[in-house]
């Protein structure tokens, strides 16, 4: 049978095995007696049969038995075979063949086979009898189910068939040995040996001992390797698989305090606590899960337990620490190799020197895994000068003394080296021993480890054991064991001591030829010593008396330390033999040792590293040669950059010309850099890191290495000579030259890959057809990659502070294309006085490798990236942790230059503003310091509030080692606070932000929560201390706090490229001086975009449904009759009063809806929601002005509704008497000419209604209806609007009667105002909002007299409201009264001519003899009709349709039509031209881009309203002229009043009415919706009698013709003539959306585009060249080219009516205009648009406004119109 088979099982058939077969045969026969027998059987040949001969079992399988046999003597004609079994007999059957198989057998079973002859009648002969036993059938699915180091467990199923158990058995190398015999399905192997290879063979048994056949497997115990990663749960990561990204990785077991739970915890928790320099990492030992819930308080007092804890001493099955340790390196590659020697080192332990591979007796020697330990000491030697030694350990040049054991030793060699190593005063457990924790488990993989420490001396006698430095060396396990470990430690030390109890002496004459010094270290007190051996062994080696060191009675083990460090210290002075760790690679060659640094990858990078740093021998020259970009010109670059923004040397020239000038400045710079070749320093670098990854990561830690090493030579002398000069603040001069020195002398990876950035921007300024920018393409995603591997990059060069903007912004680009969709991030930043352990801090919290050096300082910011565990995304939300290292604040290296404070500014604005949390790191040592840094932090945190980002902000007080720190220091932190408020006020003085009175205003900061107390770092005096475990767990606190911030801050993380946006405006805007002024990011602005977007929608949701309401409410009544008793109100005045309520309620519940709807804007998460927080109450107050105005209108035309219902009515009442009147003279000449009976012909007939119609209108009392004096009550509404402006204003109105107003054009007299000096005359701006104002004013009036109502005191009232409102836009210009007065004198005396016109034509109209004669031919036709006894049904049916529902469903849907135009335009294709006043902006802009007509552009600047309003007229008629979108909408409406009617006239038909009057009067009353004219109703109903059925059934006909009439009536009108008359003017609506406050810029006249009509602060996105608004110089007259988003932060000045031609600073503007926050271009190209189009049309726009064409910069002619469209895009942030 065949099984499966793996690597490491192998199943095989074995031999068949022998089933027992049993015969039965005829009993033995004498020969006579055969002989009677066969004549007996001849005889009875026919009589019965012979039975089969030769019986016998052929084949027997586990379920089958085949028989055969030969032919027996005689007739045979077939046989009869059977089976039986357990006396059962069973497969009886007949054969003709000499075999038979029985199948389907039970297996194991003994079964019993018969076979007979038989013969043609059927006789059988005598059965002859066979039995056999099957085969038993192996065991089923033999699998290895588990594997230890000395252990196999096999598993199997049950077999089919009989089984009694099963033989196992084990074999190796061909031996058989562990064989036994079970029952069980499983066996386990125990006690083997590790590492081998064994087969398994498993048999089925039967009772009578019958086997199956073997199912053979093969397995490999494990090595106690391969077992102890198995435990640890390392065995995925080996070989050397384990990353340092592995380890440092966000997850939730780095911020828990979950102790170890079993075996698989031990590594990571070892690791987390190393990552974070934690002196008892190495104390780690698993606590079960039932020791930790156990009941604490269960004291019994039962004894018996004893036994057990005697008996057992330790239940918990522990791994020695070293064995841990050993692992970690086996299992990690060698980047995280190198980290945990750095961070053991850091805790003064000692790290692995030669590392075992386990199983084997290779081992290798950690070279590169101890490359990145430097260490700085003061030998005694260097005392005189106060000198001191730092270096890379491995190169440093020690004597190195070993340790080692040979066979048992009775005392912990580990124990003695640790006291050995510490002084009284300092002890550390340098090496792990016996008595620590864990110490005394087996070690199971940790023997031949070889560890190496250093001693290193502080310079002080007092407390130095050795007087110079000594690396020692201890060696794990007995050397008989490890020769090859104890062979090199013999070649590379001075000394070798050797613990011993029992001496063996032939294994020590084999290193007679060593050159260390031997010592043997023996404890007399052990059983097991002998003097003789000991003295044999001396002899054998040449040992005198000083190389034997004992341990007798009278010694204790402080003596006995003693006395051993003396010695070593007289081997430390007088030895000669010293080595570098770098040189014991040559040992490791010769003795087949491996050396880490041997692989292909280290040994290629290193030779590419050398090859670069190996030509460094003067690092300012070099950089001169080699990185020549960075230098000079980059600095040069810089400071152009910031002098665009900030134009402080610009004085009297001209802005424009001046930053046109900077530009070509900046141009010649770049072409000086592209003129430069890539050096072949950078060929090489960039060469190198193009290399795959692990030679890349190789390459730059080589680099790293050999530049530190550069570096620290130079700058180590630099920086203590630094130091004390500037403990005299009077070397200045000396501090600077020092200062420039060490800037000039540091060379690390970030000024190569600094050069590497310049490149690119050198390349990116190229056309994009170059072929050295094509060639340099790939360079942002190299360093993209190197930000994934957790390299550190600069993000703002220090040297030049300044940011390589277009290099960082591919490199963040290329990262988030590499990454996404997992990009989002949060940002960590650290800010703090220099040296103070910011670096060591972030490297303590996240394990990171910041550069701490001494002889090196952060410079600028460093960004590195932090990968976060899939799982703990959900926790804070976001893929990766960006931290952010930055340069000290107010540092000493920066201290003494002029721009120091404006460095330290920028970069805390900048890291603050890009970072969610924000470490204040602050050493109590320099709380000299810790105010000036406060200050910086504050303004940051202060611009960050006002920009619309509130970081969190953590307070780090290091150095404070009181347990009792936090409260203790409560008051300290009352005195911070304090100091913070203060700092905030002076502040936000200093920002022009003065409502932030308190630190809390600007930022979430709670004094007992935000801040930390964090020990010194250093456990005692270094270089011998270990890093302190108070700061160690004091960092790990706050780094929990600091992700549990993260967890549950609201806002979402960013991406990558929302990094990258809030990186460009905030450098941006700190290259401003006036940075919130400045600041302008294109994140906000979406964010803003879109609550403008949402806040429109819902303010026009409100809006519509307000006028919907109110055009119900006019219609209620307007079809209110007064003289009807059955109406719901008892007169006019109660629906009046009832609709007012129900206004206000309405009013009320959409006003709370929308700020409802506000509220919850701003608590969603995502959208950026938080950085327009502070515009909320903006929007609030917008919504509670737009319920003001609404109210007011819709109150104002229920008042006039009302009013002109009651006027009409008493009409009405006076026409329906008259009426009446002649319908009964009309009656009565029916019946008098019936009477008759006469036959009269037409004319007859004319003649006698024409003499009864003159008759009876001379008899009616007809009074006319008198005229009103319309300019009397517009009068005394203007005097009451002017009563609060003094007698002056009532004096003016006297002057001049208001009826001789009006009728001329309203001009201003020049003579009465000063002229400007810059703009044009003053005269001009004001005739210009008069104008815009008169028009405003005009429209509505003709509104109102289209409507063809009668005139109410609300229409002027609203007119006077326009012009307040348009002069309170225009409030800057000063208006004097006597201005105020002469225009409202003028629109009102116009309007009061159109209101008086209107109010005559009113009356006339409904003038009551007049509508008598308007009716007299209806009334002649109805006569004859009633007198001939026509029939009146059809006529009537369409005199109603035509006359009555006509216009009201005309006017029906000219109400509806005006919302559903605006809805269309705010859907589709439009919807962000009128989404928000920002976009309505970019879409006019860019039209008149697209036609570009100098006309257009001139109405757009200087009517800008009137232009507005045209432009979206277009708009509308340019999306209903094509297509049938507007006889669509008509339709809808049409169809929905129609078919009202229709399903009126059936509901009223069911009615049965008494006659037809009554039964229209029910249809009038059903059609609540239309607005029946009452005039044509009353004349509807005179002399009427059809018939109600026919008249319903022609009225049904009638509608249907009436609409299909009204169909096509629509349709022929023209497009533009079809927006006349309705209800709502949509041009009008949507300009009032998007005009906004309509503020504009009071230098260049751009239109405010802020959100909500109640903002505070009016701005725009983009400003034009202040020419173009019609500025001048004084002397030239030529116009002006300067753009005011410049000239702001320049230091030029301005004069004004608003100064009163004073002379003002532009970058105080805000004190003449303090709304207007006029913002920063974010680029030099941001105003491209504008400076193209003055460029095209100067000469035009000149000539246009009286002026000489202006001096256009040489920069603006080369700007095209793509260029102008793109600026476009970039300024409205158009993606």
């Amino acid at each position: 049978m065949s099984t499966m088979s793996s690597d490491e099982e192998e199943f095989y058939d074995a031999d068949d095995s022998v089933s027992n077969v049993n015969h039965v045969e005829e009993e033995n026969r004498s020969p006579a007696s055969q002989q009677d027998s066969l004549h007996s059987q001849c005889h009875q040949t026919h009589e019965e049969p012979v039975p089969p001969e030769k019986v016998q079992v052929s084949e027997v399988t586990f379920n089958s038995v085949c028989l055969s046999w030969d032919t027996p003597a005689g007739e045979v004609w077939s046989y009869r075979v059977s089976c039986s079994c357990d006396g059962k007999t069973f497969q009886e059957m007949k054969t003709h063949s000499n075999s038979h198989t029985f199948s389907n057998l039970t297996p194991g079973k003994e079964y019993s086979f018969h076979v007979s002859t038989q013969l043609k009648n059927g006789n059988l002969s005598k059965p002859v009898v066979i039995s056999a036993h099957l085969q038993p059938v192996p065991p089923e699915k033999v699998q290895v189910s588990e594997v230890t180091c000395n252990s196999v467990c096999l598993s199997w199923d049950t077999p089919s068939g009989e089984v009694w158990g099963y033989r196992v058995s084990c074999s190796c190398d061909g031996k058989t040995f562990q064989e036994t015999k079970t029952h069980s399905n499983s066996h386990t192997f125990s006690n083997l040996t590790p590492g081998m290879k064994y087969s398994f063979h498993v048999s089925t048994q039967l009772k009578n001992g019958n086997l199956s056949k073997s199912v053979v497997t093969s397995a490999h115990s494990k090595t106690q390797l391969e077992s102890l990663l198995e435990d640890l749960g390392l065995q995925k990561y080996y070989p050397g698989k384990l990353s340092l990204s592995d380890v440092l990785k966000i997850e939730e077991k780095t911020v828990t305090d979950d102790s170890a739970e079993c075996h698989s915890d031990l590594s990571w928790c070892f690791l987390k606590r190393l990552m974070m320099v934690n002196v008892t990492a190495r104390n780690v030992k698993c606590t079960p899960v039932s020791e930790l819930t156990s009941d604490a308080t269960n004291e019994s007092k039962d004894l018996d337990h004893l036994d057990d804890m005697v008996n057992n001493p330790n239940l918990c099955d522990t791994i020695n620490p070293l064995d841990i340790v050993t692992a970690l390196f086996l299992c990690s590659n060698g980047f995280l190799q190198q980290e945990i020697a750095l961070k053991m080192s850091m805790c003064q332990f000692s790290v692995p020197l030669l590392l075992p591979s386990s199983g084997t007796h290779q081992c290798t020697l950690m070279l590169w895994a101890m490359r990145d330990i430097v260490k700085k000491y003061r030998p005694h030697s260097l005392l005189e000068n106060k000198g001191f030694t730092e270096e890379r350990i491995v190169s440093s040049e020690l004597p190195m003394v070993s340790f080692v054991r040979l066979g048992e030793c009775s005392f912990s060699k580990s124990a003695i080296l640790n006291k050995l190593l510490s002084n009284s005063q300092q002890y550390h457990d340098t090496f792990i021993h016996r008595d620590m924790e864990c110490g005394d488990s087996p070690r199971k993989i940790s023997d031949g480890l070889v560890e190496i420490s250093w001693y290193l001396p502080c310079g002080n006698k007092n407390m130095d054991i050795f007087a110079e430095s000594v690396a020692v060396a201890n060696l794990r396990g007995d050397i008989a064991s490890f020769e090859k470990q104890y062979s090199f430690l013999c070649q590379a030390s001075a000394a070798v001591f050797v613990f011993f109890d029992n001496m063996d002496s032939q294994f020590l004459l084999k290193g007679q030829h060593n050159k260390a010094k031997i010592f043997l270290v023996c404890n007399v007190q052990c059983k097991s010593f002998s003097l003789d051996a000991l003295k044999k062994v001396a002899a054998e080696l040449n040992l005198n008396k000083s190389n034997i060191i004992l341990k007798n009675k009278q010694m204790n083990d402080a003596d006995f330390v003693k006395n051993l460090r003396n010695i070593v210290r007289d081997v430390v002075n007088n030895t000669e033999t010293k080595m570098q760790v770098e040189q014991m690679a040559n040992i490791a060659d010769k003795l087949e040792i491996l050396v880490d640094e041997d692989s292909p990858e280290c040994k290629s990078a290193k030779q590419n590293a050398d090859a670069i740093t190996k030509k460094i021998q003067d690092i300012p020259k070099y950089k001169d040669d080699q990185l020549l970009l960075q230098g000079k010109l980059w600095k040069e670059l810089t400071c152009l950059e910031k002098e665009e923004c900030r134009l402080k040397e610009a004085r009297d020239e001209n802005i424009e010309t001046y930053k046109s000038n900077l530009q070509e400045k900046k141009r010649k710079l770049r072409k000086q850099q592209n003129d430069y070749d890539m050096s072949s320093a950078m060929g090489c670098f960039i060469q190198a890191i193009s290399s795959p990854g692990l030679e890349r990561s190789y390459f730059l830690k080589w680099m790293r290495i050999n530049l530190d090493n550069l570096s620290r030579e130079k700058l180590s002398g630099l920086r203590e000579q630094y130091k004390e000069k500037c403990q005299n603040s009077e070397n200045k001069e000396e501090i600077k030259d020092l200062d420039l020195q060490l800037s000039n002398s540091s060379l690390g990876i970030e000024h190569f890959l600094r050069e590497m950035g310049q490149l690119y921007e050198c390349a990116a300024s190229l056309p994009e057809t170059e072929a050295s920018r094509q060639q340099l393409r790939h360079l942002p995603r190299l360093c993209a990659e190197l930000l994934l591997d957790g390299f550190p990059v600069e993000l703002v060069d220090g040297d030049a502070s300044n940011i390589p903007m277009r290099w960082v912004a591919d490199v963040l680009s290329t990262l988030n294309d590499m990454v996404s969709p997992k990009n989002k991030i949060l940002v960590i930043t650290v800010l703090g006085v220099q040296s103070t352990g910011k670096s060591t801090l972030l490297n303590t919290m996240f394990g990171v490798q910041f550069a701490v050096s001494s002889g090196r300082c952060t410079r600028g910011a460093f960004m590195l990236l932090i990968k976060v565990e899939e799982d703990f995304k959900k926790v804070i939300n976001c893929d990766f942790l960006v931290i952010i290292d930055t340069e000290g604040l107010k540092s000493p290296e920066l201290a003494q230059l002029d721009d120091s404070y404006e460095h330290d500014h920028e970069l805390a604005t900048l890291v603050v503003g890009l970072s969610d949390v924000t470490i204040i790191n602050i050493a109590m040592e320099n709380l000299t310091e810790m105010k000036d840094i406060l200050q910086i932090v504050v303004h940051a945190f202060l611009r960050m509030k006002e920009v619309g980002k509130k970081p969190k902000c953590q307070f780090v007080h290091q150095n404070v080692s009181d347990v009792s720190a936090h409260d203790k220091n409560v008051r300290d932190r009352t005195l911070l606070l304090q100091q913070l408020n203060e700092m905030t006020q002076a502040a936000a003085r200093m920002e022009k932000k003065e409502e932030n009175k308190n630190f809390t205003d600007v930022m979430e900061y709670n004094p007992d929560t935000g801040n930390w107390y964090i020990p010194g770092l250093w456990q005692g005096n270094p270089p011998m201390a270990p890093v302190s475990a108070g700061y160690s767990e004091a960092v790990y606190e706050l780094k929990k706090n600091i992700v549990k911030i993260l967890g549950e801050t609201k806002s979402t993380a960013n991406k990558v490229l929302d990094f990258l946006e809030w990186t460009k405006s905030l450098w941006t805007a700190v290259k401003h001086e006036n940075f919130i002024f400045s600041f302008r990011n294109s994140l906000v602005a979406d964010a803003y975009m879109t609550l403008c977007t949402n806040f429109n929608k819902w303010e026009w949701e409100f809006k519509k449904h307000m006028y919907t309401w109110t055009t119900t409410a006019e219609r209620n009544i307007a079809n209110f009759d007064t003289s009807e008793a059955e109406t719901e109100e008892p007169n006019l005045d109660n629906l009046l009063c009832r609709l007012s309520n129900d206004a206000l309620s309405e009013l009320s519940k959409w006003e709370a809806a929308l700020l409802q709807n506000l509220e919850q804007y701003f608590k969603q998460s995502d959208g950026h929601v938080h950085l327009v927080e502070r515009y909320r109450e903006d929007f609030s107050n917008s919504t509670k002005s737009l319920r003001g105005r609404l109210e007011s209108s819709v109150l104002n035309q229920l008042k006039a509704a009302a009013d002109i219902q009651q006027g009409n009515s008493k009409v009405k009442r006076l026409n329906k008497d008259h009426t009446k009147k002649l319908e009964d003279k009309v009656f009565q000449l029916i019946y008098e000419c019936r009477k008759n009976n006469a036959d009269m012909t037409d004319e007859e007939l004319d003649k006698e209604f024409d003499k009864m119609w003159d008759k009876t209108v001379s008899e009616l009392s007809l009074t006319d209806l008198k005229v009103s004096d319309i300019f009397g009550k517009v009068e005394y509404q203007l005097r009451i609007n002017l009563s609060h402006k003094g007698s002056h204003a009532s004096e003016l109105l006297s002057q001049r009667k208001l009826p001789e107003c009006g009728k001329e054009s309203f001009k201003i007299k020049p003579e009465v105002w000063y002229k400007r000096i810059f703009r044009q005359d003053f005269t001009t701006a004001l005739q210009q909002m008069s104008d815009s104002i008169i028009k405003s004013c005009k429209e509505k009036v003709s509104g109102h007299v289209q409507k063809k109502t009668n005139y109410h005191d609300t229409y002027i009232l609203e007119i006077l409201h326009l012009i307040d409102e348009g002069l309170n836009k225009s409030k800057d210009l000063q208006i004097s009264i006597g201005m105020e007065v002469a225009l409202k004198q003028h629109i009102c005396g116009k309007s009061a001519h159109d209101f008086q016109k209107m109010h005559e034509d009113f009356i006339e109209e409904n003038d009551p003899l007049k509508c008598l004669d308007k009716n007299k031919d209806k009334y002649r036709v109805d006569f004859k009709d009633i007198f001939l006894k026509r029939d009146q049904c059809q006529k009537k049916a369409e005199e109603f349709a035509k006359l009555c529902l006509r216009p009201a469903v005309e006017a029906y849907v000219s109400s509806s039509l005006g919302p559903d135009v605006i809805d269309a335009m705010l859907e589709g294709d439009n919807s962000a031209q009128f989404g928000t006043r920002i976009l309505f902006q970019y879409s006019i802009l860019k039209d008149l881009l697209s036609e570009f007509k100098f006309k257009k552009y001139l109405s757009f600047i200087c009517s800008y309203e009137d232009f507005a309003k045209t432009w979206i007229f277009d708009q509308i008629l340019k999306k209903f002229s094509n297509g049938t979108k507007m006889s669509e909408l008509e339709d809808r409406h049409l169809t929905k009043s129609t078919d009202h009617i229709i399903k009126a006239i059936k509901e009223v038909q069911m009615k049965k009415s008494k006659n037809l009057l009554e039964f229209v009067e029910e249809i009038r009353k059903e059609l609540k919706e239309l607005v029946i004219p009452q005039d044509a109703f009353v004349a509807f109903n005179i002399l009427n009698n059809a018939n109600q059925e026919q008249f319903a059934h022609y009225l049904t006909i009638s509608v249907e013709e009436m609409k299909q009439a009204l169909r096509e009536s629509f349709k022929q009108k023209d497009t533009k003539d079809r927006f006349e008359g309705l209800g709502m003017n949509p041009q009008d609506e949507l300009f009032k959306k998007v005009i906004g406050c309509g503020k504009q810029c009071p230098f260049c006249t751009a239109p405010c585009e802020a959100g909500g009509e109640a903002h505070k602060e009016h701005w725009a996105s983009i400003h034009r060249p202040q020419g173009l608004g019609q500025f001048r110089w004084h002397d030239s007259k030529k116009l002006v080219t300067d753009i005011c988003s410049s000239a702001v932060n320049s230091e030029m000045r301005f004069r004004c009516h608003a100064t009163n031609y004073e002379s003002h600073p532009y970058q105080k503007y805000r004190e003449i205009f303090p709304d207007w926050n006029i913002q920063a271009d974010s680029s030099i190209e941001a105003s491209d648009y504008w400076k193209y189009v003055m460029t095209e049309f100067n000469h035009k726009f000149a000539q246009t406004h009286g002026a000489k064409s202006a001096d256009i910069p040489s920069a603006w002619h080369d700007i095209k119109r793509d260029s102008a469209e793109k600026s476009l895009n970039v300024s409205f942030n158009v993606k």
